[in-house]
């Protein structure tokens, strides 16, 4: 179900999203989840045509701490950080212009 993306887990979070050196989107997603399945190609579509965003998946069943320390209640949910802090959040499955436009602002900042 990754694809092209790397997952995280509740044990490499810190290392791999909160000290990297740029901005990094968590996808917080299930195997089960339908809308799930619909953002995935969309996230991959976006990490290969940026360059200077690391885009991650956190499966929430086997990574509830993490999910729970964010407060993940729905998924999808992405969550952008910067600087090791949540940046943005966005809920639900958006289609790749909106999700582009919901991130650009934080992106460009």
């Amino acid at each position: 179900m990754a694809g092209t993306l790397s997952e995280v887990t509740d044990t490499n979070f810190q290392a791999e999203v909160l000290e990297a050196d740029g901005p990094v989107l968590v996808d917080f997603w299930a195997p089960w989840c339908g809308p799930c399945r619909v953002v995935a190609p969309i996230l991959e579509e976006i990490a290969a045509e940026r360059s200077d965003l690391t885009i991650v998946k956190l499966n929430v069943d086997e990574n509830q701490q993490t999910a729970a320390n964010f407060e993940v209640l729905s998924i999808p949910t992405l969550i952008l950080f910067k600087n090791g802090a949540v940046a943005k959040k966005v809920i639900g499955a958006y289609p790749k212009r909106k999700l582009e436009a919901e991130l650009e602002p934080v992106l460009s900042a």
